[in-house]
Parts: C-alpha cells; sequence; structure tokens
C-alpha cells in the first residue's frame, strides 16, 4: 500500500497525503480526517523507521518522574500516565518514561533525551516554582506541556488544577462546621502544588480573621502524615480539623487519629486531596478533591499536539477547579457537640513510638 494509492483515490498531490500523515499544521483538518480514514480503509501504515531518519524525528514523548521517598508508587503518576499513553498512541507518538532525582541527575536526562533527539517533546509534572526543566526546554526551543506553574514568567505551555481554590473551599466548609483551629499537613513547600494550597488555607483563615492553625511539611508519604498529626494532637493547642495536601498524607493522618483514641470526623476532621482509591476505604471515608487528572492529561497531550505541529506557547495556560468530594472524615467541630475528647498521651501505632501494652486507658472528655 502506498501515499500515491491514497493521494490518487482522493485527488490529492502525494506531498498532502504525506502532510496530512504526518500532523502537519498546514493541512486543513477535513483533508486530514479524509486521509485518515482511507490510510485506515486500506490499512496503510507508514514506514516511521524511514521517516524517523529522513525527518530527525522519534515520535516519541517523555515523561521523566522523579525519584525518592513515596514518589514512583504515587497513584497520581499512574492516572496521569493512564491517560497520557492512549492519547498519544492515538497520534502515532509512543510514550517514554523515565526516572531521575530531581536535581543534576534529572536535568542530565533532560539534556540526554534532547540533545540525541530521542523524544519530540516532554510532558512535565510534579512541579516546582523555580523548576531548571521548564528553564532548559525554553532555553533549547523544545516543544513541552507543564502539569502545575511555575515562577517562569516567559511563555511556556501548562495545564494546572487550582489548589488555591480548593483549600479555600476546605477551609470555609470547615469554618462553617464550626471549626477554628485549622491546621495543615504540606508537601515541601518548592512543589507548586503545595505553595498554591498553602495560600488557600491561609487566604480563607486570613479572609475569617484567624491565624493559621499548626503547619507541618513533609514528603508526601503515609508515614509522614502519621507523624505530623501524632505531633499536632500532642501539642499544647491541637487542631479540630487538619488540610492535607495529599490523600496520602491524610491517610497517614487518619491513622494517627486513631491511635490517639480519637474519632476522625467527630473529635478531628480530616480532608485530602487527589481522590484516590483507598478515600473509599479509610475509616472513615476521607473527604477528598477529585484533582481531575484524566482531563488535564487530556490537555496537556492536546497542547503539546498543536506545539508539534508548530503552534505557539503564548496563550497555552489552563486552569481547571478541582471538585470536592464529600464524606465522613470531616464534620461539626467537637465544641458544638458540647465534649470533646482528648488524645491519649501515646497513640504512636509505629515501630519505635512509645506503646501502652496492657494499659488500655479511655479518653478522657474535656468539657
Amino acid at each position: 500500500m502506498s501515499l500515491a494509492r491514497i493521494a490518487s483515490t482522493l485527488r490529492l498531490s502525494v506531498t498532502t497525503v504525506s502532510r496530512a500523515l504526518g500532523g502537519h499544521g498546514d493541512v486543513a483538518e477535513t483533508t486530514r480526517l479524509r486521509v485518515q480514514v482511507e490510510a485506515d480503509r486500506i490499512g496503510y501504515r507508514a514506514n516511521v523507521s524511514a521517516r524517523r531518519l529522513k525527518g530527525g524525528v522519534s515520535d516519541a514523548v517523555a515523561v521523566i518522574l522523579p525519584t525518592g521517598p513515596g514518589q514512583l508508587e504515587d497513584a497520581f503518576f499512574l492516572r496521569l500516565l493512564g491517560t497520557i499513553g492512549p492519547r498519544l498512541a492515538a497520534a502515532g507518538l509512543d510514550l517514554l518514561v523515565g526516572a531521575a532525582r530531581p536535581g543534576a541527575e534529572e536535568m542530565a536526562l533532560y539534556r540526554q533525551l534532547a540533545e540525541n533527539r530521542r523524544v519530540d517533546g516532554f510532558l512535565l509534572a510534579r512541579t516546582r516554582r523555580q523548576d531548571p526543566r521548564v528553564t532548559y526546554l525554553i532555553d533549547q526551543g523544545l516543544p513541552f506541556v507543564v502539569h502545575g506553574r511555575t515562577a517562569e514568567t516567559r511563555p511556556h505551555a501548562s495545564v494546572d488544577v487550582d489548589g488555591t481554590v480548593a483549600f479555600r473551599q476546605a477551609v470555609r466548609r470547615l469554618l462553617g462546621f464550626g471549626h477554628r483551629r485549622i491546621g495543615l499537613i504540606n508537601a515541601p513547600a518548592a512543589y507548586s502544588f503545595a505553595h498554591h494550597r498553602e495560600a488557600g488555607w491561609r487566604d480563607a483563615l486570613s479572609e475569617a480573621g484567624l491565624a493559621p492553625g499548626p503547619r507541618a511539611e513533609a514528603e508526601a508519604t503515609e508515614e509522614n502524615g502519621f507523624r505530623s498529626m501524632q505531633a499536632m494532637l500532642q501539642g499544647g493547642a491541637p487542631p479540630t480539623a487538619v488540610l492535607c495536601a495529599t490523600d496520602r498524607l491524610a491517610v497517614g493522618a487518619l491513622h494517627a487519629v486513631a491511635a490517639s483514641g480519637l474519632r476522625a470526623g467527630q473529635d478531628v476532621s480530616v480532608i485530602g486531596y487527589d481522590n484516590l482509591p483507598v478515600a473509599t476505604f479509610t475509616d472513615p471515608p476521607l473527604t477528598s478533591f477529585e484533582p481531575m487528572v484524566d482531563r488535564s492529561a487530556e490537555r496537556m497531550v492536546a497542547m503539546l499536539l498543536s506545539l508539534l505541529r508548530g503552534a505557539s506557547p503564548d496563550g497555552m495556560a489552563e486552569l481547571l477547579d478541582a471538585r470536592l468530594i464529600a464524606r465522613a472524615s470531616d464534620g461539626p467541630a467537637p465544641a458544638s457537640q458540647g465534649r470533646r475528647r482528648m488524645p491519649r498521651g501515646d497513640g504512636s501505632g509505629l515501630e519505635g513510638g512509645t506503646k501502652n501494652h496492657g494499659r488500655d486507658r479511655k479518653a478522657r472528655l474535656e468539657d
């Protein structure tokens, strides 16, 4: 099967057919669709190897995942890749997935892929406010799309979900339940998403005339969520509600609440972010935000395809809204119920913590 046959059937030039199948932006969309339909009908497949050698393209897009504590097992990346992969495949592009520790190792991998023309473009996740990947790719004039936002002022394509608005909404919800001491367990502030979610927490508390409650910052793992919540509950003025920057932190926080002899959703409210599948199976089920990962991934691929066809990144910035999924881990502040449980002094539940062997004390109550 040849390009000539398609061209003859559709009464187009071979050049037009070739450019249509190659996704070039100078071919009308109606023409491109006609060519694709005819190519599918006769079972035509382009000689990819020849086209790569001739055109200097790889027909591949890279996503580099960060390594480090709890990173590679993060379900966020699985959801993102689960949408990106099929969308790229439908456009005739391969997905190359790599992994590197943020910093010098990561940048060395980006340079290797770019300089050796291993990929035609990049999709970036876990964006940092000061992100050397973005600076490098702009300097090199390479097509890329960011999930998140950076401090970089030069035009570049990005898709993000508004964490500031989401956490502002979460605080207002808790204020409506009567909470006044609202804490935050955040991911490292260098991450764009952590910065924006903390901004929403602070904005809503300031708007209500309240000082920020206790705050912790750690890599987003369940163990860090446990230890952070445990420290807050054992502090001098424990919060009655806590926002967690990710569901993984929130899952750990829920375990710390239970280990302290308290009831999540009654004595202490917990709200997460990511709407991971585990959120429906925690005890109690976790109130969380749906971060629209599938929609974000679809838009990232669509933007990158436009860039690969020669479009300018000017104006390619979209901000989506997260959606609150209310479950049972948050509710009225304990003061509004007349009595409040006090946490047990032990409540470790982790290896190395203080345990109360044989002394299962009842939680004290405070009027």
